[in-house]
Parts: C-alpha cells; structure tokens; sequence
C-alpha cells in the first residue's frame, strides 16, 4: 500500500507538470505554423533532447532490452549506428538540408517536403497515407512496452488493456491542444528523466551483480547455459554475436541493425525536427546532446537486458526466465527484472521513465499522423492544398484517428511484438522514403517520376518479402501458405533476410534509373529549392 501510495504521488506530480508544459505549448501556439513546426525557433537542446525522446521509447527500453536478454551484447552495433546515422549523419548531412529546404519551399512536414521538392501532389498525399497507415503498429509497440511495465509492477491492480487507453488519453490532450510545441516541450522534460532513469538502472545493475567486470566475466561464463533451442540456431553467448551466417545472426543483423539503424534517416517524426529550427548554427549545437543520449539511453537498456541473465540465473527462483526468454515473451524480461531486481524507489522512477520514453515517443506520433492524414492527404486531396484555414481541424481530427487505431492494435497485437513492430515500420520507411528523400537533399537531377517510381517500388519490394518471403511475417499473415501452400517461397537463409536489404536497393536502383530517363525538374524551381546551398 505503502509503494502504491508513493508511486501516485509521483505519477501525479508527474502528470501535472506535462500538463502545465502541455498548456504552456497550447498558450504559445497561435497558427498552424506553430502547430505544425513550432514557429520554427525551437532552442536547440529542446530540439536535440525531443529528437532523441521521440527516438527512443518503450520499444527500445522494454523491446529491444528483451531482445538483448536474449540475443545478448550484439545489439550494441544497433547503438553505434543510432549515433552514426541517426545523430551524427542524420543531423549534419540530412537535417541541414532539410532546415534548409523546408524553409525554401515553406514545407511543414515530411510529405509535405517531398512533395513540394518534386512539384508532386501525388508523393504528398501517398506519402502521409503510408504514414497514417503503418505508424500506428510502431506506436502500438511503444504503448505495449509501459502498459507491460504497469501490469508487471501492479497485477491485479492495473490492468493492461485499462492501462493503453489511459496512456494514450492522457498524451492525446497535450498533442490535441498544444501541437508541436506542446510535444517538444514535454519532450524536454521527459528526455531529462530518461535519461536520469538509465543512468541510474545501468550504475545499480553494476552494482547488483559485483562490478563492472565481474558481470561482464560472469556473463561470458554463462555461454554453456545457452538453451537448446538458442543454440541451435546459432547462439555462442550472451558476449558474442551469433554465428555468422546462422538463423539467428540474420535476425539480429539484418532485421534488428540494419532494419533500424537505416530506417532512422527516413522517420518522418524525427526529419520534422530540423524543420523547427532557424539555422544550421542550432543544428551543430544539438549533435552532442542528441549522441549523448542515444549512447546512454540505448547502451544502457542492451547492457542490462543481457546482464539480467547474470542475476536471473544467481537466483533460482527465475531461472526459467533466465533461459533469455526462449520461446516466450521478450517483452516481459526487463519488466521482471527490474521488478525482481531494483529497490522499490527505482521502481517507481524507472516507472517515471517509461511514462517520459512512451508518453515523448507517443505524442510525436500521433502528431505526426494527424498532420500526414490530414494535412498531406486530406487537405491536399479534398481541399486541393487551399485549404489552409482548416488545417489545424484536419490535424486534430487526424489525431482522434490515429489514437483509436492504435489503442486497438496495442489491445490486439499478439505477445513479444514490441522490436519486431518497431523494425517494420522504420525498414518500410527506409525502403519507401529513403532514396527519394536522399535525392530531393543531394541530388538535382532526381526526377519527380524518379522520386514516385523509388517509392512506389520500395513499398511494394516491402510488402511481397513481407508476405511471401520472409519467414516470421509470411507465416502470421498466411498469405503464402493460402496461395502455394508454402509457408515462404524462398529456400534459407533468404526467409531470414530482413526485406530492407533487398528493397532499399532496388528502390535506390529504380530511382537513379527512372530519374535519368525521365523529364527534369525545371531549373527554376531547383533554384529556390537549393537557395543557400553550399556548393
């Protein structure tokens, strides 16, 4: 009674502040520009600290920590290529550009930006019906891992499916009201407690299992208790990658690294963050706060996700679950340990934790289906792109939408889906926006049939190896095994090839090809889209 009575208290003081930052977003937003891009005069670690809350969320805490208890420390290259890419390439190579030509062209979003640079209805609206489609699983996985968290924490008091419509009403009035600067500010707040949240979990988990080396020694020890099943897909320990080649190293490699740590450059949640700020200047300054926390935020959650077998396996009571959750539910892993684990004070701050890293990613997302579904597609398809005096309306309804949606999914999506949920959307992003997006920044001579042509492939590249190909979605959907009466159509190791290894480059192919052989942007408009260009 005592911890429930300690933790209400914090999650409302908790809440209040969201609520008061919320409202202090709503007060200083008064047209659609500051709903949409907050005026476009975001201080940079605001911006820097929002990037990497809406980055990181449940899914890379609770997901992908289960996953590390499981496949162990070789998730750590998913967090070399956050920095790499998602900060260091993301924010110099990409963001600049984009700050820059969102200005030029007056884009307010990332369909938006696309579809300006290739003078292309088409590539607006399809562009933000993609994302008004699939975001939803990807927010549905970051909502399952707190709703994971409080069922774990609280059993017979919280219940789940109680737990995501409470979750999602609570972020859907700031984003409803407050817009994009609502979701910043709060960001703001909740990167801070993520980050004091990890930093504190990874120092205790060193502490609890005797040092730094010690736990590393034992983990390393540990590599004759790999189960069975694990090791026979190619499991040599929790302190080394799977074996090459084998089942398992496709997975962690191609769907878990590659699948997301790609697909990071393409999130239009994240490039919309360049487009708040008002020179390249605030862009430099926020590199080193957004490395920083992806490196703490990320290492921290892989590091203990594969140390939790250490304790699990020193305490025989969870010593089934130590077996990385071989067959079972991921999902739960990092819930239980830091239930089993931690002292009853870090429960309720890691608690706090997972509010900030679901409620900052959460709230990114349902703007940014609001403004796809509205903005991009309904206001460009109905309204023709004259109907800017209803877009804040269209926004907020696309909003009430996309929150539905995924509070069912979240109710609906079967157990250990947080990481996979998560590669899906952002390796369909890399194979769908990616090359046009990369061209329309670097490349004058992209064609608008280029840039629809890359796209179209890309998503449809995703789809087919989705659903008759690789092995884990073709046999869920049961597309393949109704048609062929084959679970996959391909003979290994290509059922375990992640679909972005195969569509990103063929999407990248059809765009070059297309593009050199099709009509060119008039020199005009290239002109005012690459003003203030550097050579």
């Amino acid at each position: 009674m005592e911890n429930l009575l300690f933790f209400t208290i914090a999650v409302v003081i908790y809440l209040g502040v969201t609520g008061y930052l919320g409202y202090y977003g709503y007060k200083k937003t008064k047209n659609a520009l500051d709903y949409l891009v907050a005026g476009r005069d975001v201080h940079p670690v605001v911006m820097a600290v929002s990037y990497g809350a809406t980055f990181i969320s449940t899914s890379a805490i609770i997901g992908f920590g289960g996953v590390a208890a499981m496949l162990g420390m070789g998730l750590l290259w998913l967090t070399a290529l956050n920095i790499i890419i998602g900060i260091i390439i993301a924010f110099i190579l990409f963001g600049k550009r984009t700050r820059k030509m969102g200005h030029n062209l007056e884009a307010h979003t990332f369909p938006e930006l696309l579809g300006k640079r290739y003078q292309s209805s088409f590539i607006q609206s399809f562009s933000g019906l993609i994302i008004f489609i699939f975001m939803p699983l990807y927010a549905a996985a970051v909502l399952i891992g707190a709703a994971r968290f409080l069922e774990s924490t609280f059993p017979g008091v919280l219940n789940f499916n109680v737990a995501l419509v409470v979750y999602s009403l609570i972020i859907c009035a700031y984003v409803f009201a407050g817009g994009i600067k609502g979701v910043m500010y709060t960001d703001a707040l909740q990167g801070a407690i993520m980050f004091i949240g990890m930093v504190v979990l990874l120092v205790l988990t060193y502490i609890n299992l005797g040092g730094i080396v010690p736990a590393h020694r034992a983990l390393s020890a540990m590599a004759a208790q790999v189960p069975e099943k694990l090791a026979a897909q190619g499991h040599l320990g929790w302190t080394s990658m799977p074996a090459f080649g084998s089942p398992l190293w496709w997975t962690l490699v191609s769907t878990i690294v590659m699948g997301v740590g790609i697909g990071v450059l393409a999130q239009p949640q994240l490039a919309v963050r360049f487009l708040t700020v008002k020179s390249d200047k605030e862009i430099n300054r926020g590199v080193m706060a957004g490395a920083v926390f992806i490196l703490v935020m990320t290492g921290a959650a892989y590091l203990v996700g594969a140390l939790s077998n250490v304790y699990f396996f020193n305490n025989p009571q969870f010593k089934q679950i130590a077996l990385a959750a071989a067959g079972g539910n991921v999902d739960k892993v990092i819930p239980l340990y830091i239930n089993s684990a931690m002292p009853r004070w870090f429960v309720t701050l890691f608690m706090l934790t997972l509010l900030s890293a679901a409620m900052s990613t959460s709230s990114s997302q349902f703007h940014t289906m609001g403004t796809s579904i509205g903005r991009d597609f309904i206001e460009k398809i109905f309204f023709k792109g004259k109907g800017q005096r209803y877009t804040v309306l269209l926004t907020k309804i696309g909003i009430l939408v996309g929150v539905i949606a995924t509070v069912i999914l979240g109710a609906k999506l079967p157990t250990s889906i947080i990481a996979i949920a998560t590669a899906i959307f952002f390796g369909l992003c890399a194979s769908t926006f990616l090359p046009a997006y990369a061209g329309a920044l670097f490349w004058k001579g992209m064609t608008r049939s280029g840039a629809i042509a890359s796209m179209c492939a890309g998503f449809t590249a995703t789809a087919l190896w989705f659903l008759f190909v690789h092995k884990k979605e073709a046999e869920a959907f049961g597309l393949c095994q109704a048609l062929f009466h084959k679970p996959t159509l391909a003979s290994m190791p290509w059922p375990l090839v992640d679909p972005v290894l195969i569509a990103l480059p063929f999407s990248c192919v059809v765009a070059v090809v297309v593009s050199l052989c099709t009509k060119k942007i008039p020199g005009e408009h290239l002109d005012k889209c690459f003003k203030y260009f550097k050579a």
